[in-house]
């Protein structure tokens, strides 16, 4: 089954196709008109891609079209370059910038940071940490008041990369659940709809002296609240694994309590975690060597580690990865599986390199290099009557 990996990077967006035996792959791009882009969504129905992205040049908007057609933009805020062809017109008309029309949120989003949903209903995660929904295909957007103003609003603190709401779980009711992970804010979760919102940072009676002696780590019975980045375990179900600042956590509840499976890696510290399709209890992650120690493989040797008993254990997943002077950066939204028959797994690097694994991470290939720093990977796998 022919899969296409949505690559978002600091130059655009890409697409990486296999043919059907996903034997050989056809990097395609960059699209998006060089937007940085955070993330990307596609509905395999359809074919149709949007993706998200933009920055203080740019301002913030979510791109729409497909992997053979026409891309559109909608802006949602303006930035820099908006300001710049208003103030000195004639200068921005020689370099090709004209002055738009108002955008609906100019002043209120820096960028936008996630995108999940269904075609009908779209949500996005903007800098600063909002959430904003559109139903009718990326057009328009209205912003979630209940997160808004949320009663904890004001102590949320930003983390490196800003107060960014960088990851959205839809987890199918009923009640249907969203979860989200902002930094540096924590998991908050929502089973109406959006109408309300719970956080849910709490660590479980038995992760609860998982204490570290750490700035960002759990403390007080909760886990932390500079989430990394989320993910539905197997597809399916309640439960969900996260890596944050300071380790890896389980919850069998929707986030209502959570459970540290740090021991057994090399390192409490990481971005991106997966899980594939159909196996609930398989999770990987790729830890780095920590947060002020330069964020690449421990002992500069590249390997995903994977648990096959929901965190309980871990091995180390090494060949085809690098392992004399590594030191890439996988980030937190780089690392993604496929729906295929046999499931693939997927990552890319902050040095333009992607790989991939058909065998749930015990063997790796590269199979795309030299892109621009990537900052997310998703997929879309199309049925074979498509």
């Amino acid at each position: 089954m022919p899969v296409t990996l949505l690559v978002g990077t600091t130059k655009g967006l890409f697409l990486i196709s296999s043919d059907p035996q996903q034997d050989a792959w056809r990097v395609r791009g960059p699209v998006c008109d060089g937007w940085r882009i955070n993330h990307a969504l596609g509905a395999p129905e359809t074919g149709r891609i949007w993706a998200v992205g933009g920055d203080d040049w740019t301002g913030a908007g979510v791109w729409s079209g497909s992997s053979d057609g026409a891309w559109e933009l909608t802006q949602l805020a303006h930035g820099q370059r908006e300001r710049f062809a208003r103030t000195d017109p004639e200068t921005a008309a020689a370099l090709g910038v004209t002055p738009s029309p108002d955008a609906p949120y100019d002043g209120e989003i820096d960028a936008l940071w996630s995108i999940a949903g269904t075609p009908e209903r779209l949500l996005v995660g903007t800098k600063p940490a909002q959430l904003y929904e559109s139903r009718d295909g990326g057009v328009t957007w209205t912003r979630n008041t209940a997160l808004a103003d949320h009663e904890s609003r004001e102590s949320w603190f930003p983390g490196a990369a800003g107060l960014t709401l960088h990851t959205i779980l839809v987890l199918p009711g009923p009640p249907e659940t969203l979860l989200l992970g902002i930094s540096a804010a924590g998991v908050f979760a929502s089973e109406d709809g959006g109408a309300s919102w719970e956080r849910r940072n709490r660590l479980s009676n038995a992760g609860a002296a998982s204490e570290r002696p750490h700035p960002a780590a759990g403390r007080d019975g909760e886990i932390g609240h500079c989430v990394h980045n989320m993910v539905q375990a197997g597809g399916v179900g309640d439960r969900v694994y996260m890596q944050n600042h300071h380790g890896v956590f389980a919850s069998l509840d929707a986030g209502r309590s959570w459970e540290d499976i740090t021991r057994g890696l090399p390192s409490t510290f990481g971005f991106p975690v997966a899980s594939l399709p159909g196996a609930p209890e398989t999770v990987f992650t790729l830890p780095l060597n920590g947060d002020s120690a330069g964020r690449y493989p421990p002992d500069a040797a590249a390997a995903v580690w994977r648990s096959e008993d929901g965190g309980k254990t871990w091995r180390d997943c090494r060949t085809g990865l690098p392992q004399v002077a590594c030191h890439f950066t996988v980030l937190r939204q780089a690392m993604a599986t496929d729906r295929a028959e046999t499931p693939g797994l997927y990552f890319g690097t902050n040095t333009g390199s992607v790989f991939a694994s058909h065998d749930a991470g015990e063997s790796w290939d590269e199979i795309a290099r030299h892109l621009p720093t990537v900052l997310s990977i998703e997929t879309l796998t199309r049925p074979a009557s498509v």
